[in-house]
């Protein structure tokens, strides 16, 4: 079954993008505060695309959303390669391009394994995918898509993982998919002009 098979025809990321370019000095006050906030946290950097440049133009609620941000990517309950595979999921039923581009090699970096991710990629259930993947590929997939989880999903994670793993699973999918809706209204463009790496899902 395909089970991101709701994707719209819709191309994501390939109209003109919405957001200017914005250079720090081009940046009000706040503006340069935030983004040095930002930067001098764990990502190190602050990027000149992605979600975080659009957000900047809100530069309290980049200064809040940020922090949330960080947390769940490098504090989380869930080890690297599930989140990031969590990531990747949303990123496929958004059709989240630059999210996509963003996280895949973070999820192949931290063991996921190549298939998984091209399978994902193409809106197939994966068909390799270990028993912690499987778990949280349900759990992600069933939320998306029903708008909650059946008993014997939310069982299988908090067996797993327990609690706090679990609302820190439902928070990630909810920061990543905000930011997938940020990109996607955005439409901020691929890096390097690279092709979009995720096939339109009929």
């Amino acid at each position: 079954m395909n089970t991101t098979s709701q994707s719209s025809n819709a191309l994501p990321n390939a109209g003109t993008p919405r957001f200017a370019p914005l250079p720090e000095s081009a940046m009000t006050e706040a503006q340069v505060k935030a983004a040095r906030e930002l930067a001098s946290g764990p990502r190190g950097k602050m990027s000149g695309s992605g979600p975080n440049i659009v957000l900047l133009r809100s530069p309290e609620l980049l200064s809040h959303t940020q922090k949330v941000g960080a947390y769940l990517r490098y504090s989380s309950a869930l080890p690297a390669r599930l989140n990031e595979f969590a990531i990747c999921i949303t990123a496929r039923q958004w059709n989240a391009n630059v999210e996509w581009m963003a996280h895949h090699p973070l999820a192949l970096k931290a063991g996921l394994n190549p298939a998984v991710a091209e399978d994902l990629a193409q809106g197939k259930r994966p068909a390799a995918m270990k028993d912690d993947e499987a778990a949280i590929y349900q759990f992600c997939t069933e939320l998306h898509q029903t708008k909650g989880v059946s008993d014997p999903t939310y069982k299988a994670v908090f067996d797993l993982f327990g609690e706090r793993a679990v609302v820190e699973l439902i928070a990630l999918t909810g920061y990543y998919t905000m930011l997938a809706m940020v990109l996607n209204v955005a439409q901020q463009p691929l890096a390097g002009g690279v092709p979009p790496p995720l096939p339109v899902l009929k």
